[in-house]
């Protein structure tokens, strides 16, 4: 079996000397593409990410999403709007109770007693914190969307890349059949 490799590999060594020993020139023919080959930028997501983490919403612009932006003003400045609500309720409710507890009389929640109180502080600072959390994650998913778009920005969709349904008949008995063809094309 050894024997076999070596003389197959030690033929095709000479049929390669061969060709360049007879001093011929080989032609490389490559068909012309219709669509032009875009330049691709492997830092484009970092960058992208990179600005939305500096101004949110500039990564969108980056990738020409514009539509993205007020989306992304919109979460984010909701969420800050009612972190800035609820922390403001909190700390009249808080206040009202220390008022009390100081014997402070204050009008405005003197038909509340100390129980109610102290649950209105707990309801206003669990949405204070809520709150927060949801400014903090659309941030984060800001810069993940301006990262991911600009990932898919720079795949290819052409047609070499094609996913088409096929209907062919089995060898068997000449039913058709459904089935799913894959095809690749490469240069």
């Amino acid at each position: 079996m050894r024997v076999w490799i070596y003389i197959v590999f030690v033929g095709l060594l000479a049929i390669g000397n061969r060709c360049y020993a007879q001093g011929e020139t080989m032609q490389i023919i490559r068909s012309k593409d219709t669509l032009p080959d875009r330049e691709i930028n492997p830092l484009a997501p970092a960058k992208a990410a990179f600005f939305s983490a500096v101004v949110p919403g500039l990564g969108q612009v980056y990738n020409k999403k514009y539509w993205k932006v007020p989306l992304v003003y919109g979460a984010i400045g909701a969420s800050i709007y009612y972190y800035t609500l609820n922390n403001t309720r909190y700390q009249a409710f808080r206040n009202a109770y220390k008022d009390r507890l100081a014997g402070i009389p204050n009008e405005e929640y003197a038909y509340l007693d100390n129980a109610r109180l102290i649950q209105a502080q707990q309801f206003y600072q669990r949405n204070r914190d809520l709150s927060l959390l949801c400014a903090i994650g659309f941030y984060v998913l800001n810069i993940i969307d301006a990262n991911v778009d600009a990932h898919l920005g720079q795949f290819n969709v052409n047609d070499n890349l094609s996913f088409k349904p096929e209907i062919y008949s089995n060898g068997l008995n000449y039913k058709p059949s459904m089935g799913v063809a894959l095809n690749f094309r490469f240069k």
